[in-house]
């Protein structure tokens, strides 16, 4: 019977073929963070020519790289090692939240390249000031970036609460609503930076970005499924079921810092009374202990000190808040069976008396069998875990998803 495939729609196959089998290479290499031909081609199932092939088309696009070194641990000939490039492609993120902007470049490796933080309180201040200064570091970046031979491909913004198709649909601690944040800062850049065509840029919701960062780069180990929790002068949190990123029919899914904990409770920026925020947000466990609640990480730190010291105001206002947290947990728990819960932004350095209020709780309302105290699954985020570097890491990302779509330079100076 004759084909009704043309020879274009057969090329165009062969190219998708490619793409695909480009991708699963350079994937393979940077899951490995270094290997041979050999075990590259033992790992994705292609046969050792056709991933020769693929290997050198990545080296010549500058993705890989092949150093002088020679592994023989496997059969046959010694290999030498390809890596991910430390030079080329890579990914921008830029962390807006309450008190600092963070920026920071990640390499096809996932390094952290560049890192930059400005401390500044954000509240009050219109939506394109906040954004116009974010660009500026994002632009300082991007600079140190080039001297480094990184070209950036892409960026990510990371926002505080409600984030879909660009715009920051409700963050009540900035006050902001239906804000075109991600337009507003893309615009910023551009004028900074006008050489060249415009960086693509994406925006997230910040919470949702750290958990990503604490799966990709964290201690996690084998937890493919967890809670994230960030306390900030919000609490912002995101959930992660079987590797992947929980989203909601909306992208709202995770927004446990606006659970009602007690509906008679403290009013909330977001309207509602004695939210979760209310109890264990930075603003309230230094009100309860008698810091100046403006004082941001420095206020946490002699929060700290002063719970080290014995302090009861001090030790009382973060047990309170461990209580809390535990009770907000629970209902999670009780739905989502989660392997762990994290705990990040202010709470790792709480540890040692916010964790055991929060185990006690959980462990008396989550549904027998669910949760048990001391058990290790409260766990604190590890320093790898923050929303700049996974909002830059998204980008590597879908760089590593279709290698063959990134060929073309970006102007990344």
């Amino acid at each position: 019977m004759k084909s009704n495939f043309t020879p274009q729609e057969s090329k165009a196959g062969n190219d998708s073929v490619r793409r695909h089998n480009l991708s699963l290479v350079l994937r393979a290499v940077h899951d490995a963070g270094e290997a041979t031909r050999a075990a590259v081609a033992a790992r994705v199932g292609l046969t050792r020519p056709a991933v020769s092939s693929l290997v050198e088309q990545l080296l010549e696009s500058g993705f890989l790289t092949e150093s002088g070194k020679t592994f023989s641990g496997q059969a046959g000939r010694p290999g030498t090692v390809l890596t991910p490039a430390r030079t080329g492609a890579a990914g921008l993120g830029v962390e807006v939240n309450i008190d600092y902007v963070a920026v920071c470049v990640v390499d096809l490796a996932g390094t952290a390249r560049v890192r930059l933080t400005e401390h500044v309180d954000n509240r009050g201040a219109r939506p394109a000031d906040v954004l116009a200064r974010a660009a500026s570091i994002a632009s300082r970046a991007l600079g140190s970036a080039h001297e480094q031979g990184l070209r950036p491909v892409g960026g990510t913004l990371a926002l505080p609460g409600l984030v879909s198709d660009g715009t920051v649909r409700q963050a009540p601690n900035l006050g902001w609503s239906g804000v075109s944040a991600q337009e507003l800062f893309a615009e910023a850049l551009a004028e900074l930076r006008p050489a060249g065509p415009a960086l693509p840029v994406r925006s997230e919701n910040e919470a949702n970005l750290a958990a990503l960062a604490e799966l990709w780069f964290g201690g996690l180990g084998r937890v493919r499924s967890f809670l994230y929790v960030s306390g900030e002068i919000g609490v912002g949190g995101a959930v992660v079921i079987g590797g992947e990123l929980l989203r909601g029919a909306h992208g709202f899914a995770g927004e446990i810092g606006h659970t009602v904990i007690d509906p008679a409770g403290p009013p909330c920026r977001c309207g509602a009374r004695g939210c979760l925020e209310q109890y264990a947000g930075q603003g309230a466990l230094l009100r309860a202990a008698g810091i100046d609640e403006s004082s941001g990480a420095h206020g946490i730190a002699q929060l700290a000190l002063k719970a080290e010291r014995g302090d009861g105001p001090a030790v009382s206002a973060i047990e309170r808040a461990g209580l809390m947290l535990g009770r907000g947990l629970s209902a999670a728990v009780n739905l989502l069976d989660p392997d762990a819960v994290v705990l990040g932004g202010i709470y790792p350095e709480l540890m040692p008396w916010l964790a055991p209020a929060a185990d006690r709780v959980l462990a008396s309302r989550a549904v027998s069998g669910l949760w048990s105290p001391d058990s290790g699954r409260l766990r604190a985020s590890s320093l790898a875990g923050d929303a700049a570097r996974g909002a830059a890491a998204l980008v590597v990302r879908d760089v590593l998803a279709d290698p063959a779509a990134w060929t073309e330079p970006a102007d990344g100076r």
